[in-house]
C-alpha cells in the first residue's frame, strides 16, 4: 500500500480548488455571455424603434421651420404695410389737414359774424320749484321786471 503524502494531499487540494474555480468562472462567463446577447438585443430593438422616431422627430422639425419660415414673411409683410399706412396717414394729414383747419375757422368765424357774437354770454339759469312727479318754473319778481 502507498503511503499519501502531504505534498501528494496538498497538491489534489489545489487541484480541486482550481476545479471549482474553473466551475465557477465557467457559470460566471455564461451568465455574463446571457447578458451580452439580452443587451445586444435590448440596443437593436431600441435601435429599430429609434430610427423611425429620429425620422419623424426631423420631419417635425422641418415642419416647425417651414411654419416660422411663413410666420417671419407674414410679419415682414405686416410691417410693409404699417410702413405704408404711415405714410399714407401721413401724405393724407399733411395734404388735407392744413385746407380742412382753414376751412372749419373759416365757417367759425362766419357763424360768429352773422350771430353777433352771443355765444360768449351765459343764458340766465331759470328758478324751478320741484313738485313730486313735475316740475314747474317759477320766476321772481325781479325775473317778472326783466
Amino acid at each position: 500500500m502507498h503511503t499519501v503524502s502531504g505534498g501528494e494531499v496538498a497538491g489534489i487540494l489545489v487541484a480541486v480548488f482550481w476545479a471549482i474555480l474553473v466551475s465557477f468562472l465557467a457559470v460566471a462567463l455564461a451568465r455574463v455571455a446571457q447578458t451580452l446577447k439580452a443587451t445586444t438585443k435590448l440596443v437593436a430593438d431600441v435601435t429599430d424603434q429609434a430610427v423611425p422616431l429620429l425620422a419623424d422627430a426631423s420631419a417635425a422639425v422641418r415642419s416647425a421651420q417651414t411654419q416660422i419660415d411663413r410666420v417671419d414673411s407674414i410679419a415682414s409683410d405686416v410691417q410693409e404695410v404699417t410702413s405704408n399706412a404711415s405714410a399714407l396717414s401721413t401724405t393724407v394729414a399733411s395734404t388735407f389737414g392744413g385746407p380742412l383747419v382753414k376751412v372749419a375757422a373759416f365757417g367759425y368765424g362766419v357763424r360768429r359774424a352773422l350771430g353777433g357774437g352771443k355765444e360768449d354770454v351765459p343764458a340766465k339759469a331759470s328758478r324751478r320749484t320741484v313738485i313730486v312727479g313735475r316740475t314747474v318754473n317759477r320766476r321772481s319778481a325781479r325775473d317778472k321786471r326783466d
